[in-house]
């Protein structure tokens, strides 16, 4: 069995260089690191785990950053979102973040996706939350036509568009590889 390890990176939690560290010296196998871009002051959606949403979501770093910086005191620890909110993120940026993380780790980033329940928080970004799941299943499908192409074509309802992706990194959704 292999243990892996979950965090809101803040600027009062563990670096992640430091925790990256003392996660790969003690044997685990993970790293993975939570999204938001930011908290609206008003929410229509409640959180998850009832009362009120705990502070690290209001201050959470991005995660292609901290895991990239845990990524460069490591050598075999794997890293991985948890979860990346690509229906707030541009598709392009997207699939170049996901194959730099993946290419500056040595191959060991895992692309761990999800749909979002903040409201406020995505439609923020221009996504109708009726429909999110639509757009987030269709900037995946985009994203991974030919992940070994120089270049894909890719027509869906929200998007068309030329892109290079060059990663092997796995893609996971509720907890199974896509």
């Amino acid at each position: 069995m292999q243990f892996g390890a979950a965090i809101f990176f803040t600027d009062y939690s563990i670096s992640p260089g430091d925790l990256g560290w003392a996660l790969e010296s003690r044997g685990f196998e993970s790293l993975w690191a939570a999204e938001h871009s930011h908290i609206p002051l008003s929410r229509k959606s409640p959180w998850g785990g009832g009362g009120d949403l705990p502070k690290q979501y209001y201050d959470v770093m991005d995660p292609f950053v901290t895991l990239t910086a845990a990524a460069a005191v490591t050598k075999q620890l794997k890293l991985g979102t948890g979860v990346c909110l690509v229906n707030q993120r541009d598709p392009i940026q997207t699939a170049k973040l996901v194959a730099s993380i993946d290419q500056v780790s040595n191959g060991r980033f895992l692309f761990g996706v999800g749909n979002g329940w903040n409201q406020d928080e995505m439609e923020n970004h221009g996504t109708v939350f009726a429909t999110r799941h639509k757009l987030v299943r269709e900037r995946i499908e985009a994203m991974i036509l030919d992940r070994t192409a120089f270049a894909t074509w890719s027509t869906t309802w929200f998007y068309r568009f030329a892109y290079a992706l060059r990663s092997s990194a796995p893609i996971w959704s509720d907890g199974t590889s896509l």
